[in-house]
């Protein structure tokens, strides 16, 4: 189960390295710099079982959201309740070490995750054979494309076991035959009953995996509702805006 009740997140601008009397200045005469709110009084509940699709364009807070599920940030206000094991494939390379061979890093990997070292040795060998890159699995992370990685982090991630698994885009960089394996697992894992968190361009995978969708604008919920009428929504009309914002077009799914 997730819920979210009245949740808001603000990062600083210019929060990148400084000097040490950068420190100083900010320390003595403030934050001039402000916050930005990535997401602003966000709402929601997402029972056992139930798949959610999150849109919205870029910058509209959707990783954000994710992020906060994952335990990986806290909100500045609300309430975050997260139930049950949760494996996120947020960002290609999370969790992993480029000098560690991919076995190593699957068994790194698996132990973040939860997973025991008796049963990552159980499933290690089905791990491997999902993500089909050969001996590659005996060699250094860095020497990997994008697309192996990929291979590699979903491998693991579908193969703990988790409750709720979470998406973020990362199977856009996969081949046609792996993605089509890995919406094939996506499938099953709903079948089975788990919780499913979705951020993805692929309106027809949105369509046949979530049952709801979670429209954000600006950081704050444009609507929620079933995927089908969010999307309808969100592709089929202007969004909202802020004063003095441009027009958007509506030829696109961000």
């Amino acid at each position: 189960m997730i819920e979210f009740a009245g949740v808001s997140k603000s990062f600083r601008h210019g929060a990148g390295a400084r000097l040490l009397r950068g420190h100083i200045r900010q320390w003595m005469h403030g934050d001039a710099g402000g916050r930005f709110f990535a997401l602003r009084d966000v709402s929601f509940r997402l029972e056992a079982g139930e798949s959610m699709a999150v849109v919205g364009r870029n910058g509209a807070g959707k990783s954000t959201l994710l992020s906060l599920v994952a335990g990986l940030a806290r909100p500045d206000g609300g309430r975050v309740t997260v139930e049950g094991r949760v494996a996120a494939l947020l960002e290609l390379g999370s969790g992993f070490h480029p000098d560690l061979t991919g076995m190593e890093n699957l068994r790194l990997n698996a132990s973040l995750l939860g997973l025991s070292r008796r049963r990552t040795e159980e499933v290690s060998g089905a791990i491997a054979e999902f993500a089909d890159i050969g001996d590659f699995l005996r060699e250094p992370l860095r020497t990997y494309s994008t697309g192996m990685l990929m291979r590699l982090a979903f491998a693991v991630a579908v193969h703990v076991d988790p409750d709720i698994l979470i998406v973020d885009e990362v199977l856009a960089v996969g081949d046609l035959p792996f993605q089509t394996k890995c919406f094939e697992r996506i499938r099953q894992f709903r079948a089975e009953g788990k919780t499913l968190l979705f951020v993805s361009h692929a309106t027809r995978l949105v369509r046949e995996v979530c049952s709801r969708g979670l429209w954000l604008e600006h950081g704050r919920v444009a609507m929620e509702g079933s995927a089908e009428e969010v999307l309808e929504a969100y592709t089929g009309q202007a969004e909202p805006e802020e004063p003095g914002a441009a027009p958007v077009s509506q030829d696109r799914l961000n």
